[in-house]
């Protein structure tokens, strides 16, 4: 299947922040409502982890639920500085500076050179 061209969004991240409702879905007769979401990845959409009871045979067994519905090509949005902090650029560590020398003819350790 061929990859389809990334088409641009006629919408911008503020416009999602301020106007984008929650996403109403039903999983076996209950109903979530699934709020937005930034992604740490800078994609925008949805997002829901919840837990529910599902019956097998009479039985209610746990099954645990994750959603993300996620805007294709949200993530090549400009960044305009409401939403999730950029990774800082790493910082070289400063050199340590040289231990002085230990006062009155000892060393580190505090023992006299003779």
């Amino acid at each position: 299947m061929a990859k389809a061209a990334k088409s641009s969004l006629a919408i911008t991240r503020e416009q999602f922040r301020t106007h984008a409702p929650p996403v109403v879905v039903v999983i076996n007769g209950k109903e979530f409502k699934v709020p937005r979401k930034e992604f740490s990845t800078g994609s925008l959409g949805w997002y829901l982890s919840d837990k529910m009871d599902v019956t097998i045979d009479g039985q209610d067994v746990k099954v645990q639920i994750g959603l993300n519905l996620t805007i294709v090509g949200s993530k090549d949005l400009p960044q305009d500085g409401g939403g999730p902090a950029a990774a800082p650029a790493p910082v070289a560590p400063t050199p340590a500076a040289p231990t002085p020398a230990a006062p009155g003819g000892t060393n580190e350790k505090g023992e006299a050179d003779f």
